[in-house]
């Protein structure tokens, strides 16, 4: 007599490990049997009654009262021709309806009831499954998921998906099963799956499922930009929130010393930030912002780098121009070439102040306020070199809009009209300390400086003398006759602006459930074993050799 076919099927190879688990299973079979048959006696059932169950695939008292307890529980769910067959066989009155009965009720039940029933009849002995059925319930009850099957077998890619964890070929799990699989697996091994990059965004597995909160959780794992705000709040997920608070330009929620912290510190013009920000950027964006810091030292970028004007502070924070910058090469050089002449006069460079402003002169296709202070700058070193007449001509320019340039005209004709030897000092004072006209803090300004240059003889007499006209004119509230620049402070200032073009993406939600949850395995196994309900026979095996050996 031949052995039964392995559990994998004729002509699949059987390794060591897994026929041992298969006799292991038959051993308890038959040890199942032995105690059936020593209990028989006290069973309550009689010979007739065995003999009965026998004809559709019953073997011993114990079996029929298994065979009692399983189709109890069968005819609580129909209420059909069915119902009769399996009352029928309640009553020890079994005929060739039962078996057909049986898969026709559990083809409306849930997949739990149906692999509950299958491993029930399987465990009982009974001869209702066909050869490879019995053979495959035998391999997954033992842990063997190895099970190779055609995809006319695997209607929900069950098999497919044990075969795939088992042999540890997740990644290569076959694309064309994912439409199978993707309405009815547990959400731990849909996220195993999106983890080993089987399952994408181009799959979009959010749309085969039927809770809204998987719905959501799916969508934040591989289109997170696509998350509303109803539903980032449902998840309990603060990324989204914050990242379009910063993109807004309002107040993020606090997270000290995350990607958006260090971004914020980058729109205020903190470079000390930059290297720690890059170990949180991806790679495209550390490459950006690598070429804004190669850009520092000659003074350019390519359009879309200043075309971000909340990268202007971090820019100008870093860039220190060696010679006039040309303002008509960006809107950024022209604010740099504007603030360098400033700085520069402060600085009381006027060498390099008067290249400058030259360049900002001949850059006549700004907007008004920005040629109102190159004008205006102009007119001051030209009256710092006593060029009065021309300082008059180019201040009537503008002073017909800016009445501080109708101011600075009223003082450049009054110095005109006193003798050259009896003119006081040309320059405002506040600049002469390196400050805004007016600034209220030129005092400790002064101090400051002094401490720096108390051995600078020539520095020092500048110094206090500026501060001597600052004090007098505070004294007789006239500043009239200090030149006053800039014009409008605002033309100077920096974009308060967020840098846009280095927020990274979103980042996927992180993973929420347990890898390789045994739990969630067993499902798919249950999965698996409700797909072998096809096996289901009309009418019971022939109890030959081979079927006695798992029956008798």
């Amino acid at each position: 007599m031949t052995s039964p076919p392995p559990a994998g099927g004729p002509g699949q190879p059987v390794s060591g490990a897994r026929a041992e688990a298969v006799a292991r299973e038959r051993e308890r079979l038959r040890a199942l049997r032995e105690r059936r048959e020593a209990q028989s006696a006290d069973a309550g059932v009689d010979g007739f009654t065995v003999r009965r169950w026998r004809k559709v695939g019953v073997f011993g008292a114990q079996a029929v009262l298994q065979a009692h307890a399983l189709l109890q529980q069968l005819a609580s769910l129909t209420q059909d021709a069915a119902h009769d067959a399996l009352a029928d066989a309640l009553r020890n009155e079994p005929d060739d309806r039962l078996l057909p009965a049986v898969p026709t009720v559990l083809q409306r039940a849930d997949p739990a009831t149906v692999a509950a029933t299958l491993t029930a009849i399987h465990a009982g002995g009974f001869l209702w499954l066909s050869e490879v059925g019995e053979q495959r319930l035998t391999a997954l009850a033992v842990g063997d998921d190895t099970l190779a099957v055609s995809g006319s077998e695997d209607p929900y890619g069950a098999f497919a998906l044990l075969n795939a964890f088992a042999t540890d070929g997740t990644a290569v799990f076959p694309p064309r099963m994912l439409p199978r699989v993707l309405p009815w697996i547990p959400l731990s091994v849909l996220d195993d799956l999106i983890d080993a990059g089987v399952v994408g965004p181009e799959h979009q597995p959010w749309q085969y499922r039927a809770m809204e909160t998987e719905h959501a959780y799916l969508i934040a794992r591989l289109v997170p930009e696509q998350v509303t705000t109803e539903q980032a709040a449902a998840l309990e997920w603060t990324a989204p929130q914050r990242r379009r608070a910063f993109l807004a330009g309002g107040e993020p929620l606090p997270s000290v010393g995350d990607v958006y912290d260090l971004l914020e510190r980058v729109a205020d013009g903190d470079a000390s930030v930059v290297k720690e920000l890059e170990g949180m950027l991806p790679r495209d964006l550390v490459l950006r912002l690598r070429r804004l810091l190669d850009g520092v030292d000659v003074g350019n970028w390519d359009r879309d780098l200043w075309e971000d004007r909340g990268l202007w502070r971090l820019i100008f924070s870093l860039w220190e121009p060696k010679a006039a910058v040309n303002p008509s090469r960006s809107p950024l050089h022209a604010l740099m070439a504007l603030r360098q002449a400033y700085d520069l006069l402060c600085l009381n460079d006027l060498t390099r102040a008067s290249s400058q402003i030259d360049k900002l002169v001949s850059f006549e296709t700004v907007g008004p306020a920005y040629r109102a202070e190159a004008l205006n700058f102009h007119a001051y070193t030209l009256l710092l070199r006593e060029e009065l007449n021309a300082a008059a001509v180019v201040l009537k320019g503008i002073s017909g809009s800016h009445e501080l340039a109708e101011s600075n005209l009223r003082m450049v004709e009054q110095r005109r009209a006193v003798p050259r030897n009896d003119r006081p000092a040309a320059s405002n004072p506040y600049l002469d300390l390196g400050l805004p006209h007016g600034a209220p803090s030129w005092e400790s300004r002064y101090r400051d400086l002094r401490r720096e240059h108390v051995h600078d003889v020539d520095m020092s007499a500048r110094l206090n003398s500026a501060m001597k006209r600052i004090r007098d004119a505070e004294r007789d509230e006239d500043w009239s006759g200090f030149f006053v620049l800039p014009l409008d402070l605002d033309v100077f200032e920096l974009p308060d602006e967020v840098p846009v073009t280095l927020v990274p993406p979103l980042t996927p939600l992180t993973r929420r459930t347990t890898p390789r949850s045994p739990d969630s395995l067993a499902l798919v196994r249950q999965r698996a074993v409700a797909d072998l309900l096809p096996h289901l026979l009309n009418a019971p095996r022939r109890p030959d050799r081979n079927a006695r050996m798992h029956t008798q």
